[in-house]
């Protein structure tokens, strides 16, 4: 299995759970220009990582590969125990980062993509960090009592971990959400998550 990562993008989630799997695998670093090259176009068209090759089989899509990377290595438990149960909480705090979180963060990457007069760019980034706020307010509430987002080590973990990693670089307001705070501790602190972050530069 390799996989095609950027360092800091929501890829390097997908290195950190590879990584939480203790089992081997390959790695390829990409940068802004290598992802348009003709080499990994010709894996993803869309010019985007995180990929996965596993033989003759190609996957796209961060929140297929975490579920891949669950299912290849279950004695992992990124999904959980392997009851139904386990694995719903799992892929319903994958779904909350995967499609509320990461792309609130979108407008502050990109405000034209949103709206096409300039003098309303700052308008559309205030309104992204207020939405950014309110769901980290509720993964905040969600982490009270818990060490992990679903209840137990999943693969939703690194990718909210990643998220947190965004906010502090642009400077988002994440003043009193201390559940939050300790699990970004709790997961700079192990020692997969460093391997991952050392490999790619980030740490």
């Amino acid at each position: 299995m390799k996989l095609y990562t950027k360092p800091g993008a929501c890829s390097t989630a997908d290195h950190i759970a590879l990584q939480w799997t203790g089992q081997p695998f390959q790695l390829e670093i990409l940068d802004k220009e290598s992802m348009k090259a003709p080499a990994f176009l010709a894996i993803n068209p869309a010019g985007a990582v995180p990929a996965i090759v596993d033989g003759d089989f190609v996957l796209t899509q961060n929140a297929a590969i975490m579920g891949y990377i669950a299912d290849s290595f279950p004695e992992a438990g990124l999904a959980g125990d392997g009851s139904p149960r386990q694995r719903a909480e799992a892929a319903r705090w994958l779904a909350f980062v995967n499609s509320d979180l990461h792309p609130a963060f979108k407008p502050l990457f990109g405000p034209a993509a949103f709206i096409g007069d300039e003098s309303q760019h700052e308008a559309v980034k205030l309104a992204a960090r207020k939405r950014l706020r309110s769901l980290f307010e509720a993964a905040d509430r969600q982490l009270a009592g818990k060490q992990w987002l679903a209840g137990f080590r999943s693969y939703a973990d690194p990718y909210l971990y990643i998220t947190l990693r965004w906010a502090q670089g642009l400077s988002i307001d994440l003043s009193g959400l201390d559940h939050l705070a300790a699990f970004k501790a709790r997961m700079e602190a192990d020692p997969a998550v460093q391997k991952a972050l050392k490999i790619e530069g980030l740490a």
